[in-house]
């Protein structure tokens, strides 16, 4: 089995610097809590990294399929308990391809195949997580 590691390494206040794959991205509070808001709060990192890995599957996915995708945007929207411990109780993909012509059948087998295989971050989300998507084909 493959293991990750991440250091999160305290700077000062609320301010916290992560070392993933070598990269350092820097997470703070806001200034109401504390913070100086120097970087993103750490649940909406849980929402980047949804989109980013069903973003590379799909876009992998439409590739190997030889669809012409120009554009990839996938927007992910999540909802909060209003209850301590605050966490994502749903989260929604829309999923926006811009291209020329885009078969719509092969956008949503490269969605399904991400949501229902590859992507393991949505298969650790949906335990806990409700998950809904949509696709918006765009021309250009």
């Amino acid at each position: 089995m493959a293991k990750e590691v991440v250091s999160t390494k305290w700077l000062d206040g609320m301010a916290f610097e992560c070392e993933v794959n070598g990269h350092k991205i820097t997470i703070d509070a806001v200034p109401e809590v504390g913070g100086k808001d120097r970087g993103p709060r750490p649940k909406p990192l849980m929402l980047a990294s949804l989109g980013g890995c069903t973003a590379m599957d799909v876009i992998s996915i439409l590739r190997k399929m030889r669809v012409d995708v120009k554009d990839l945007n996938v927007i992910v929207e999540g909802e909060l308990t209003d209850e301590h411990p605050k966490h994502f109780y749903k989260m929604h993909v829309i999923y926006e391809v811009t291209g020329k012509d885009l078969p719509l059948d092969k956008v949503k087998k490269a969605v399904s195949l991400s949501e229902d295989r590859y992507c393991g971050v949505s298969a650790v989300y949906k335990q806990a997580i409700e998950i809904t998507s949509e696709i918006k084909l765009i021309e250009g």
